[in-house]
């Protein structure tokens, strides 16, 4: 079954996973914007703003880290290669253009972060559904029966697990009471995913370690868990005497 899926979505065919993904997590987001005093019209557009910020800055960066490779070539920045891309790069403009659209058109920062939630939960199913199609993400070598033979070894379906996960947060986002303080969704969500990304990391066979051995994604979701926690805190009513 999963070497059906990744032999009909392999790369770059799992770029169609991702594009579902975001079609289906907009269409939840304009689904519960009106709660949060939002029109779709307005969560459209500061995704496809911040899309269109991902896709640009993602290349022109990338093309000005490697400025003597593209100058040789210019055109090449229109080539179709995914690989000339930088993803972290692109993530950061994304959020700046984000912002500095809902900033211009007024939003309230925690309405509208509880709006794109479902869509960043979304998303979250998607890349790990493109991870499994692609390898990516994969994890360390195991004994166990439900291991997938990936890089020449057996290895523990990490791609799975965090798809599950996600599927579960999805699920508890998704249907949560509405009556919670506004940015609660959306540091749910942060928290939730942190704290899987903390435990499923060690199952994976890729991490990037520092530190002489501690890997820096679960630094990472420790640091997103503790100001999700705070956050929270902060946000709750006070309770009278």
């Amino acid at each position: 079954m999963i070497e059906i899926f990744r032999s009909i979505f392999a790369p770059p065919r799992d770029i169609i996973l991702l594009l579902a993904a975001l079609w289906m997590g907009l269409a939840l987001a304009e689904k519960r914007a009106g709660r949060y005093g939002l029109s779709r019209d307005a969560i459209n557009n500061i995704v496809y703003y911040a899309l269109f910020g991902y896709i640009l800055g993602g290349r022109l960066l990338y093309a000005l880290a490697n400025y003597s490779v593209f100058s040789q070539s210019p055109l090449s920045i229109f080539s179709l290669n995914l690989d000339l891309f930088d993803p972290a790069a692109a993530f950061i403009v994304a959020v700046i253009v984000g912002v500095v659209y809902g900033s211009r058109q007024k939003f309230t920062l925690w309405p509208t972060l509880d709006a794109l939630t479902p869509f960043f939960a979304m998303m979250a199913i998607g890349l790990h559904l493109s991870h499994l199609a692609a390898g990516t993400a994969f994890g360390s070598p195991t004994a166990f029966p439900w291991g997938i033979d990936l890089w020449n070894a057996t290895r523990h379906p990490t791609q799975i697990y965090e798809l599950v996960a996600a599927v579960l947060i999805l699920g508890l986002i998704w249907f949560r009471r509405s009556d919670s303080p506004a940015g609660s969704d959306f540091l749910l969500f942060s928290g939730l995913t942190a704290g899987a990304r903390l435990f499923l990391e060690a199952f994976r066979g890729d991490s990037t370690l520092i530190f002489g051995g501690v890997r820096l994604a679960q630094l990472m979701a420790w640091a997103v868990l503790a100001v999700a926690f705070f956050v929270t805190e902060m946000i709750q009513p006070q309770k009278s005497n």
